[in-house]
């Protein structure tokens, strides 16, 4: 008994038993590889981060603590900052719900009973897979002012050519729409929800003399509405973050017409060497789609509709 009593409370001091604890650290090291990868390239970039947004830093020499000076000029009549700011509002409010609805409207087509639907949905999706660097390339082509496709047809049936990626008031428009060509992936999970709808909701409403157009607005937009919540929130967050395609067919031109926020971070970070305000630009763009995902958040209850709620 005595024996018993002291294992127990061996037991008790240590919290495991020995068998426990072998499992344990078998756990650990299987997942140390993982923790470690996290610590290294997750969590101790995000607080040097952190630090280095308050200070003064170039790589070349060391950095010197300001404390919220970056910030504080920012906001202060920076008109880089302003002019990007503008620029990436406008593109986030025009390019995430252009997106979604050319997504939502394609996969609606698609799930349509038509010949050779296979097809077209291969060729829909087929955009999306396409590396942006082989896709710049092609719109580089159709769009260009002097040899492009698409102007070459305009000045063949006597119209002006249209200088799509050299005119500032053009140019956004026109990633606009590659924008918009280019939103298989958001399609594709539009159409595996819209052929869960359940068929007998259609059913019924065709009984109480709904049309087409009446079924698709009552019963597949409610019905789809947390998919459709789902993209817009990943399209803000990307609008946020568009940098690939910009850069590549614009590189911020013409005229810094398409000078985005990612684009800015970048000059900063490895054109101009100025680390820590490239760090500041980071957080406040953190804080930025934080607060536009909230506000997405709250608006929920008006027009996502949860079944079973």
């Amino acid at each position: 008994m005595a024996e018993m009593a002291t294992r127990r409370r061996q037991g008790l001091l240590s919290g495991m038993t020995k068998h426990e604890w072998m499992r344990e650290l078998t756990g650990l090291a299987f997942i140390a590889p993982w923790l470690l990868g996290f610590l290294m390239f997750t969590l101790y970039p995000l607080f040097s981060s952190a630090y280095y947004s308050l200070t003064r830093y170039d790589l070349m020499r060391p950095a010197t603590f300001i404390g919220f000076k970056n910030y504080v000029r920012f906001f202060s009549g920076d008109r880089d900052f302003t002019l990007v700011l503008k620029n990436t509002l406008w593109w986030v409010g025009f390019s995430a719900p252009a997106g979604v609805v050319s997504a939502f409207l394609m996969a609606t087509l698609l799930n349509t009973e038509i010949k050779g639907r296979s097809i077209f949905r291969a060729l829909f999706f087929f955009p999306s897979i396409v590396p942006a660097f082989v896709t710049a390339i092609i719109w580089q082509f159709l769009l260009n002012i002097q040899f492009g496709a698409i102007n070459a047809t305009l000045v063949g049936l006597g119209l002006k050519a249209i200088p799509f990626l050299s005119d500032p008031q053009v140019v956004k428009p026109s990633l606009l729409m590659i924008h918009m060509w280019a939103q298989g992936s958001a399609m594709v999970i539009f159409l595996a929800t819209l052929q869960d709808v359940p068929r007998s909701l259609y059913e019924a409403a065709t009984i109480d003399g709904a049309g087409a157009f009446r079924r698709w607005w009552n019963v597949t937009i409610p019905m789809t509405s947390p998919v459709i919540f789902f993209n817009l929130v990943m399209a803000f967050i990307g609008g946020f973050q568009a940098f690939t395609l910009p850069w590549l067919l614009t590189q911020g031109g013409p005229n810094r017409a398409t000078e985005f926020y990612a684009i800015h971070l970048y000059r900063n970070a490895f054109s101009f060497m100025r680390m820590g305000k490239a760090c500041a630009l980071a957080w406040i763009l953190f804080v930025i789609i934080v607060t536009f995902t909230g506000i997405l958040w709250k608006s929920t209850g008006r027009w996502v509709y949860y079944e079973g709620k």
